[in-house]
């Protein structure tokens, strides 16, 4: 912690900046089942569990701050239409299909999710890349019993990153567990992934100065209305011992908290503290899951549960119930005064129904907030996901309905992704638009409203903004065969390491090269074994025999294409410019080149050692130079 919030909270983890919380964290894909792809497109599952000295806080959140449903009643629904589809088991980990759309197009609560996942936030590059988010608006609770809203945010060190969609899927089928290895990779090296906790405050006086409902989970509060505070970090130092007894055994739920935090009523959230104890009862076998080692609080639980399959907890004494006289009445519920956990005492008074207020059939606003905060490379990959994902939609009608639907956030994205399904916008909307009705439900009290948003755009929503600053951790590959200059590949590689990178050498096969100057230079992989789309940039070192090869070698073009084609920073010696002059981007390599240039091209070249290192470093800590996209120049 960096400092302590007694003035909003009395959770004690929150107020010690000398306790270091042991936490375990699980990241996850959603749509897939197990063994599927990392790189689908999906929203990732983003879960911490704090061991507190007041007992376990569990943090059950995504890489994307919205959720599809507003009502909690929904979720089996949304999961029956984005699993594959029953009378074929097809697709796997994938929302492209009908099944999805056809609920999506007549739920437009779930449009604003549905921008998130069209953007490039559902392919990132690293688990640790990605920001993680609550989703849902909780209660801080300080000792005078005052009470404020909460959000938390994960906020990557690394910064906020994504691959290519083309890459996204050529990665699937080179090693579909590419953010699971990196990010083992990363810890067993030392390269501890870390993330700031942050928290958007807001007083309860506030709640309805927004023009938004802070309790609708398809809303964000965007961070120019309330800042996000960093006031802690995360640090991920060390793997699991054991993959099934820890992470396939911990038992997330949110409502595991701790005094000073409380919940709202979110309606989604409120569901969710009922599901999640009946997802661990089925998953993990009964009732004892608690007792599970990866499960247990840090400090002494005492209850009066017994028995059950696999119970670990040996009681003694005959009392297990409350009051009791034969047991001195333990054990009981410990004060407030004493630590002990009370629900905030929040005033009501109205009626209490199943119901969502007016607030919550703003549908488009967000939406729209997010799709016109993104850079234009991002707004193209919306595009382009969009065009796929409805590409594989069979039914028209699906698609046109969801053409009306886009129209409503954007008419210039409906258009575009119009266009290349090959349709027209409709002139009329399909009504009704909102199909969610409940049984007893009015049809026209449960449409859209139209709100305008209080901003017009939101920097912190685009990846363009993010950290770009280093290149610690990220994958770098020399191409390299008999004959390389050594001197040119290991000033490189020196360079790149010492700056934080992971470098790896890539050659025609495996063993050892064998350099001009006679030395050994063991190779890490060869092209039967590695591919672009598992590195973050790529050098050629000099060396007139070993440029010859990789000229010839068909791979290693393949290799500069596909990398420049997925827009990573490419380097190499003045005496390998004939392999780049093979490429197909041979026309965009500058005749001369300085910083400004390779900031915005993301190529250099040169023979001058020192000089050509630092501005590679530059480069690859750009990570992607997205305007090579427009025109593609590059049939990789």
């Amino acid at each position: 912690m960096y400092k302590p919030l007694n003035k909003v909270t009395k959770a004690g983890f929150l107020n010690d900046t000398e306790v270091e919380t042991p936490v375990f964290v699980r990241f996850s894909t959603v749509a897939g089942s197990k063994g599927s792809t990392d790189l689908a497109r999906d929203v990732r599952g983003f879960a911490v569990k704090f061991y507190t000295e007041q007992g376990n806080f569990d943090l059950v959140g995504n890489n994307m701050p919205v959720f599809f449903i507003q009502d909690a009643m929904k979720f089996p629904d949304l999961v029956h239409a984005v699993k594959p589809e029953p009378d074929n088991e097809i697709p796997q980990a994938a929302s492209a299909h009908d099944t999805f759309w056809d609920f999506i197009s007549l739920m437009p609560e779930s449009t604003h999710m549905i921008m998130w996942l069209m953007s490039d936030r559902a392919i990132p590059r690293s688990y640790r890349m990605m920001e993680g988010f609550g989703v849902h608006t909780f209660r801080f609770i300080n000792e005078k019993g005052v009470a404020s809203f909460v959000k938390f945010h994960w906020k990557p060190l690394l910064g906020v990153h994504s691959v290519a969609w083309d890459e996204a899927q050529n990665i699937s089928g080179k090693d579909p567990d590419f953010h699971r290895r990196d990010l083992w990779e990363a810890i067993e090296s030392g390269a501890f992934p870390e993330w700031e906790l942050g928290v958007q405050i807001v007083p309860e006086e506030d709640e309805f100065k927004f023009g938004f409902d802070l309790l609708d989970p398809t809303k964000i509060i965007p961070e120019e209305l309330v800042p996000v505070e960093r006031i802690g970090k995360m640090t991920l130092n060390r793997n699991p011992d054991n993959f099934f007894a820890e992470t396939e055994q911990v038992a997330f739920h949110v409502g595991n908290i701790v005094p000073g935090i409380d919940f709202t009523n979110d309606p989604l959230l409120q569901g969710r503290l009922f599901s999640y104890t009946d997802t661990q009862l089925i998953r993990l076998g009964g009732p004892n899951f608690h007792e599970i080692p990866i499960n247990r609080p840090i400090v002494p639980i005492y209850n009066n549960q017994r028995d059950g399959f696999m119970r670990q907890q040996i009681n003694k004494g005959k009392t297990s119930y409350g009051p009791n006289a034969l047991g001195n009445n333990d054990p009981q519920q410990v004060r407030e005064a004493d630590g002990g956990f009370t629900s905030y005492q929040e005033r009501v008074d109205a009626k209490k129904i199943r119901n969502r207020s007016k607030s919550f059939f703003d549908h488009f606003s967000q939406a729209r907030l997010f799709f016109n905060s993104q850079s234009e490379p991002e707004k193209n990959h919306m595009i382009d996901a969009f065009s796929f994902e409805l590409g594989k939609v069979k039914t028209i009608a699906i698609r046109e309905r969801m053409l009306g639907i886009l129209s409503l956030v954007d008419p210039a994205i409906a258009a575009e992704v119009a266009f290349q399904l090959g349709l027209k916008v409709p002139k009329k909307i399909e009504q009704p638009i909102n199909r969610s009705i409940p049984a007893d439900g009015v049809v026209a009290d449960y449409q859209p409203i139209e709100v305008e948003s209080p901003i017009a755009r939101s920097e912190a929503l685009s990846m363009e903004n993010t950290v770009k600053d280093g290149i610690v951790s990220r994958k770098i590959a020399i191409l390299a065969a008999d004959g390389v200059d050594a001197k040119s590949l290991n000033s490189m590689k020196k360079a790149l390491e010492d700056a934080g990178g992971v470098v790896h050498i890539i050659a025609p096969k495996l063993g050892v090269l064998l350099a001009a100057d006679n030395s050994q230079i063991p190779v890490d992989e060869s092209f039967l074994t590695a591919a672009s789309v598992l590195y973050d940039a790529v050098y050629v070192p000099g060396g007139t025999n070993s440029v010859a090869t990789l000229e010839a070698e068909a791979n290693a073009v393949h290799f500069l294409n596909e990398a420049f084609k997925h827009c990573k920073a490419i380097a190499a010696d003045e005496q390998a410019l004939q392999i780049l002059e093979a490429t197909y981007f041979s026309q965009k390599i500058p005749d001369e080149f300085s910083e400004e240039t390779v900031l915005s091209e993301g190529i250099v070249y040169g023979n001058k050692g020192f000089r050509l290192a630092a501005l590679f470093i530059k480069a690859i800590a750009q990570h992607r130079f997205w305007n090579r996209e427009k025109p593609r120049l590059v049939p990789a």
